[in-house]
């Protein structure tokens, strides 16, 4: 081990998210990859993943053997729902800090989790998106929201994606739910000839989910007013634009207590 780096397991190594990690955690001076765990992981697959030798990094199914073994700090968990929670549940109990991508988990999960890590005096992070240009967006369509109350959002998402919608469209209208009332936007005699046409319903505002192969992620907010619209959008070209906010909120969980929902909480 090295002194005074942060010890860092990634969970879900092999996935196409969790490969960017690695090579995020890799290539900071402040953090030192310890761990890998993969339901699918061997040893052969060693090499492919971490572009070189093992060099001390331990590889597992095992994640409760393996938080233990390593003496980790952070778990860094892109997997999917169904693994995400217990994942937590073993990490928090073993007072390891979890910093989380995968979305697909209640309020009441959240405010739990958040009790759990202020008990073992330890942070966590759970972040539906991990882009500074998509924290960005969501801030900016909240501040809109105050003068453009009428909104819908589309997201766009690669076709593996397994929620819908994504947890940045959720995030984005909670975020601006706080800034305008409820309210029922189009025509209130309209109809839909084809089901879900119009979207999903968020108090009142329209959230569409479009899943293709081509996407990585992407997502735009729509205001409308008189005779204007104004339409916030933010793209991810590809899985490296959330890694400066992995590696900050790998940095960032060892200095509070509690569960944190929101990467823009750790922004200035």
């Amino acid at each position: 081990m090295t002194a005074n780096k942060i010890r860092v397991v990634v969970v879900g190594a092999k996935g196409r998210m969790g490969r960017e990690t690695v090579k995020a955690v890799l290539n900071d001076p402040e953090l030192e990859l310890v761990g890998c765990i993969d339901r699918t992981l061997q040893d052969v697959a060693v090499s492919a993943l971490l572009g070189h030798e093992a060099n001390g990094v331990k590889f597992s199914t095992d994640l409760s053997k393996t938080l233990l073994e390593t003496n980790a700090d952070v778990m860094v968990d892109f997997t999917t729902p169904a693994t995400m929670k217990g994942n937590i549940d073993k990490a928090i109990e073993l007072g390891v800090r979890p910093v989380v991508g995968t979305t697909g988990m209640t309020p009441e999960e959240i405010a739990n989790w958040n009790q759990l890590c202020k008990d073992r005096g330890i942070g966590g992070l759970i972040a539906p998106n991990f882009a500074i240009g998509a924290i960005l967006m969501m801030r900016f369509a909240q501040q809109a929201a105050r003068y453009l109350p009428h909104v819908e959002i589309i997201e766009m998402h690669h076709d593996q994606k397994l929620d819908a919608p994504s947890g940045t469209a959720i995030k984005t209208l909670e975020l601006i739910a706080l800034e305008r009332e409820a309210m029922q936007q189009g025509h209130p005699d309209e109809q839909e000839t084809i089901a879900g046409s119009r979207g999903g319903d968020y108090e009142g505002m329209r959230v569409h989910s479009v899943r293709l192969p081509g996407y990585v992620a992407h997502q735009q907010v729509i205001f409308g007013g008189l005779g204007q619209t104004l339409t916030i959008r933010h793209d991810s070209i590809n899985r490296e634009s959330f890694m400066p906010g992995v590696v900050m909120g790998c940095k960032q969980v060892m200095k509070y207590e509690g569960l944190v929902y929101g990467l823009e909480n750790l922004l200035d």
